[in-house]
């Protein structure tokens, strides 16, 4: 196996309760639209989450990609990927906030990383 390798992962001011839910482990899933950067990630690197000046390490255990958000959704509870989300029209509509996602999306799919302290 080759030598893990970091990822540097910048959230949005008004994404901090997300960099928290990931401090605090209740966000276990890191999704973001499947391009080819991201696809890139493997098994064993280390996203490296920042916000503002705070910065946070986790391993990736597992890399899966689905085709659709509802896709992602029957196979990984909507609360570990988005703790304060209580339903999949709920998650649709945050995805459908992010500049471009929703054509991202439609073309690559979307990736999720299970994540585990270091």
């Amino acid at each position: 196996m080759t030598n893990p390798k970091e990822w540097t992962l910048r959230l949005r001011a008004e994404d901090r309760g997300m960099f928290i839910d990931i401090r605090d482990g209740l966000k276990t899933v890191e999704t973001r639209a499947a391009t080819p950067r991201y696809r890139a990630i493997r098994k064993g690197d280390v996203l490296v989450f920042t916000c503002g000046r705070g910065r946070l390490r986790r391993k990736i255990a597992r890399v899966r990609v689905f085709r659709t958000v509802g896709a992602l959704a029957k196979a990984v509870p909507v609360r570990r990927v988005m703790p304060a989300v209580r339903s999949l029209g709920e998650m649709r509509t945050i995805y459908r906030g992010y500049p471009g996602y929703r054509e991202k999306i439609r073309r690559y799919g979307i990736i999720a990383f299970d994540m585990i302290e270091l």
